[in-house]
């Protein structure tokens, strides 16, 4: 058995992507729901990039998190859209067997960084709103690195984990994913191995990663809002909880699908489409969003590159026509 299993698990040279089972007719709209959002996730999260490192008013603990966790937003979008919007017009929709760990193990890296990133965000405005007067002790700028350096650490140790236990299995069932990209539990349905490691090692990551950042930010928001409580204005009260309720709207978009996505019968593999399209595309696509609009600091950023970017293009538009008056007489 283990020979055959061998010899099935190298004959492995590419793989199916599914995708979403729609009519043929609605390929074009699907085609322009992932163009419009992988867009947006561009230009929303490059434009938070570059707000971020020119404006030196944001060079603060929260902002450095913030760019972060746009750069990892961007990048893990984009493990995912174009070849998900390539296979829409593809026959094939095939994937090679070194693109699907390739895939499965940088959106795992991605995921999880952004996961810890975002614990460490609860953390820093438990330190802002809680301690403000050691703020600027506590949240040094070495550590900040380090927090950073963590994310990304544990990120690639769970993604090392995840990839090497998937494609350890024997796929000899089939070659069809049914799904957009490759992930764990689509992987898991086509594979004849035993599934029993690989469950214990995903139940396993999930216990040492995604539970106790969920519980750093539950406490970190009990203590805030007990905080926010013993605030007698209740003009103090809404500026402290304007500062956090972007974070809390982005960890609720994002540990709402994911939950949805695992809490969901492994028999609906449609629903799990969806939800995994929420945490994919759209979260990274409204994290910039959420952020500015909600942000005092980031829109006088951006105003201020509008203005200069206006004043530069008068000056250049200027430049040209005295030019070329000069020229003509």
């Amino acid at each position: 058995m283990g020979d055959r299993e061998t010899s099935n698990h190298s004959e492995v040279t590419e793989f199916i992507l599914v995708g979403f089972k729609v009519h043929p007719e609605f390929h074009i709209l699907l085609f322009l729901f992932f163009l419009l959002v992988y867009a947006m996730i561009l230009l929303g999260n490059i434009g938070m990039m570059v707000i971020i490192m020119t404006d030196p008013q944001l060079n603060t603990p929260m902002y450095f998190f913030l760019g972060n966790l746009s750069f990892v937003d961007l990048f893990y979008s984009s493990v995912i859209a174009p070849k998900a919007m390539s296979n829409i017009w593809s026959e094939s929709k095939s994937i090679s067997y070194a693109g699907c760990v390739t895939q499965l193990f940088l959106f795992d890296l991605f995921i999880v960084t952004e996961g810890f990133l975002l614990a460490v965000m609860a953390y820093d405005r438990f330190i802002a709103i809680c301690n403000p007067l050691l703020y600027s002790v506590q949240m040094s700028t070495h550590l900040c690195v380090q927090f950073v350096a963590g994310s990304y650490f544990f990120g690639c140790i769970s993604s090392v984990l995840q990839t090497i236990m998937t494609f350890t299995l024997s796929f000899c069932a089939s070659r069809n994913i049914d799904h957009f990209y490759c992930d764990e539990r689509p992987l898991l349905r086509i594979s004849c191995s035993d599934l029993y490691i690989p469950n214990m090692v995903s139940f396993f990551l999930c216990t040492i990663i995604i539970l106790p950042t969920i519980i750093v930010i539950i406490v970190s928001y009990i203590y805030i809002v007990s905080t926010v409580l013993k605030i007698r204005s209740t003009e103090g009260q809404k500026k402290v909880f304007s500062t956090c309720s972007s974070h809390l709207g982005v960890v609720s978009v994002l540990y709402g699908a994911i939950i949805f996505m695992y809490v969901i019968p492994d028999r609906f593999p449609e629903l799990s489409k969806v939800a995994s399209l929420c945490y994919t595309l759209v979260t990274p696509m409204l994290n910039p969003l959420i952020y500015s609009l909600r942000n005092k600091d980031v829109k006088e950023a951006l105003r201020k590159i509008l203005g200069k970017t206006k004043t530069y293009i008068n000056f250049l538009f200027s430049f040209i026509l005295e030019n070329h008056d000069s020229n003509y007489f």
